[in-house]
């Protein structure tokens, strides 16, 4: 069974790239670069896993982690965010969500494709 995964990313060379990485092996694989577009047309129960950046204009990932959770409570959500923010980052979410968040669910970027792909196959369980 193919996995599906989504990719909202507000940069068109992130998702291209890690979009046909991710398809080259095997995967279904959707894609935006604008937010509002990638909710109003998110499927659900559709997807094994969204991966989502944090820093987004319009809406931050974490926003839309909120909104997409109200639609979809079971898929996993892997964010991306830049080594610098990481930290940060990690602990805004935690501290937004009022429970504890793994970082296994953080991807730093700039991401090693062998990398992202290890990680996404250990957070399905492929």
């Amino acid at each position: 069974m193919t996995k599906k995964i989504l990719i909202i990313d507000d940069e068109p060379d992130v998702t291209y790239t890690i979009k046909n990485i991710l398809e080259d092996n095997r995967f279904q694989v959707d894609s935006f670069n604008d937010l509002i577009l990638a909710l109003n047309n998110y499927k659900v129960n559709f997807y094994d896993l969204v991966l989502l950046d944090i820093k987004m204009p319009t809406m931050d990932g974490f926003e839309l982690y909120l909104k997409i959770r109200e639609k979809d409570p079971k898929v996993k959500i892997c964010f991306l965010t830049v080594i610098a923010t990481f930290n940060e980052e990690f602990r805004k979410i935690r501290l937004a969500l009022g429970k504890t968040i793994n970082e296994d669910y953080f991807i730093q970027k700039p991401v090693e494709m062998e990398y992202l792909l290890k990680k996404l196959t250990s957070i399905m369980n492929i």
